[in-house]
């Protein structure tokens, strides 16, 4: 170390007693550092792994996070959104609108105009702050892509956006909208965007310039294929997450991710369609990993589209409807992990509990209805006919769902007992979607949403057009009544004759045999014993890593 003039002097004062002491003490000091010196240096790069694995989780995920902006869908993933983005309101335990970052509003008597007042000194991952400009640039980036969100009602009725002042902003609808509060809460395509986030050209109807958002979680870096990094906002408005940094790794196969939650290389491995139940059940009964499942998220169903053949015949539809074993299923290929589907919307959400009826499994009923349809069994071929027809249904499916494919795999070899040809046609993520936008299936499975979705905005998605629900619903003879009354039912304020409405369309789904359900679809997680705190949210698009903590 290099000592100044005035300090060698000092130390020359103070006598030879104290230099000497001095002298003598700083050589044992340099002999020991210089002995141990190859120790001190591992020791100190162990001390600053083990300081980095308390403050990182690590966790898999199948598929790339995308460029996670909060305006548009595929490729970016819903939960990458929901960590980065807030939304005016957010939704709370059974259904209640609460505040996020809007603290307050205000509705109008007739129901067509929402004034709402922001939080002060809210700020975006940038430094800048959120005003009501910034919220009405983001509406109108939204409403500006029109197309897009053609399925979402509380886009296609606004009709103006107005700042009031520099923390009120007011919007106006079209026409009253019972679920308009509801809808603010998704996670896309309503959550804001900082003002730099935006490109050039101002529109985020293809791209961003970065994910600048509110919420608990900065994106710090992210390799295409390979991971991400979050980083706790500490400027965070809300409970800031207990974690300081979140690592992704994207793991596209479900063997490879139990091996690196094995070797230690990633802490939790979260989402019933990352592992198959019974590869859940495995790590279960390890006994040397936290494994949990939550209650009845959504409802697993097979959409039937009715516009292309076979399945434009009703007669196939209900066949289908009878081949559907649940209980073989849920015992043995989802383990028990779930419950059989008696209805189309799981108990719980609005409107579950109006009764329809259920196909049950009937193997003879099924043979039944095909043979009247004209679908035959033919000396010789492997497969019923019709002319020189076969029986065949297409079924694609998102390649990295582990579940979906053991499901499909085993419908594809009970169905072709029965003469029926399943082409099942493995998809990567954003194939798929396009494929579902365009109808391009027999069937497939469309889940449906939970909360908020479930049952308005899942209904209301049946009736636009370049949606999956569509082409399930528009080969049907009900097709234009039942339109009709979605269209009633998401406007009216009456909640009487909004009853009396849904009733109307899930007997008519029912009748139509649009949906097959199947089982309640449940999360489930598995993670090592140093994460505390798991749990699971009513959304399940949603990882509540907020609410997680990692023991020292």
């Amino acid at each position: 170390m290099v000592r100044d003039v005035a300090e060698k002097k000092r130390w020359m004062s103070e006598g030879l007693r104290k230099l000497a002491v001095f002298v003598i003490v700083s050589c044992l000091v340099l002999l020991t550092a210089a002995c141990g010196s190859g120790e001190t240096s591992e020791q100190q790069a162990a001390n600053t792994e083990t300081a980095a694995n308390t403050e990182t989780l690590t966790l898999s995920w199948p598929l790339d996070l995308g460029p996670i902006n909060p305006h548009l869908y595929a490729p970016s993933e819903m939960f990458a959104q929901a960590m980065v983005y807030d939304s005016l309101v957010s939704y709370g335990d059974n259904g209640e609108i609460q505040p996020a970052l809007a603290k307050e509003w205000q509705v109008s008597e007739d129901g067509k105009s929402y004034t709402f007042t922001l939080r002060e000194g809210v700020m975006y991952s940038d430094g800048s702050t959120l005003s009501a400009e910034n919220v009405k640039r983001n509406v109108e980036a939204v409403l500006q892509n029109m197309d897009r969100h053609s399925w979402l009602e509380a886009v296609s009725i606004i009709e103006k956006v107005e700042v009031i002042d520099d923390l009120t902003v007011k919007i106006d609808l079209k026409e009253t909208y019972y679920p308009f509060l509801q809808e603010l809460t998704l996670i896309r395509p309503l959550r804001m965007l900082g003002d730099k986030g935006f490109p050039a050209s101002g529109s985020t109807a293809e791209e961003i310039s970065a994910p600048i958002g509110t919420g608990p979680w900065i994106l710090t870096d992210h390799v295409q294929g390979s991971h991400a990094e979050f980083t706790r906002n500490d400027n965070y408005w809300g409970d800031k997450p207990k974690i300081k940094k979140v690592v992704i790794k994207f793991i596209p196969d479900s063997q490879t991710r139990i091996m690196a939650l094995e070797k230690g290389e990633i802490d939790l491995i979260f989402g019933s369609g990352q592992l198959a139940p019974v590869e859940y059940q495995t790590l279960q009964q390890k006994g040397q990993y936290q494994a949990m499942i939550s209650g009845p998220l959504s409802t697993r169903v097979l959409a039937i589209n009715s516009t292309i053949a076979p399945t434009n015949e009703k007669e196939v539809r209900l066949a289908l409807q009878h081949l559907m074993d649940r209980k073989t299923i849920v015992e043995h290929l989802l383990n028990g992990l779930e419950e059989e589907a008696q209805s189309l919307f799981s108990p719980g959400f609005p409107y579950s509990d109006i009764k329809v009826g259920l196909y049950e499994y009937n193997i003879e009923e099924a043979k039944r209805l095909l043979d009247h349809a004209g679908w035959k069994v033919v000396d010789g071929k492997p497969f019923r006919m019709k002319g020189d027809q076969a029986l065949q249904v297409t079924i694609p499916y998102r390649s990295t769902d582990v579940v979906h494919k053991g499901l499909l795999e085993y419908l594809q070899s009970a169905w072709r007992e029965i003469g029926i040809d399943v082409q099942l046609q493995a998809e990567e993520s954003q194939m798929y979607t396009q494929m579902a936008r365009e109808g391009e299936f027999n069937l497939t499975f469309n889940d449906t949403w939970g909360v908020p979705y479930d049952p308005h905005m899942f209904i209301r998605t049946m009736i636009g057009e370049n949606q999956l629900g569509y082409y399930v619903q528009k080969g049907t003879a009900i097709s234009s009544s039942f339109t009709a009354n979605v269209e009633k039912v998401i406007r009216t304020t009456d909640e009487n004759e909004r009853r009396a409405l849904y009733e109307s369309i899930l007997r008519g789904i029912h009748e139509e045999a649009m949906f097959i359900p199947i089982s309640y679809r449940t999360n489930y997680l598995v993670a090592n014993d140093r994460v505390k705190g798991l749990q699971f949210t009513p959304h399940q698009y949603e990882v509540p890593l907020s609410l997680y903590e990692l023991k020292e």
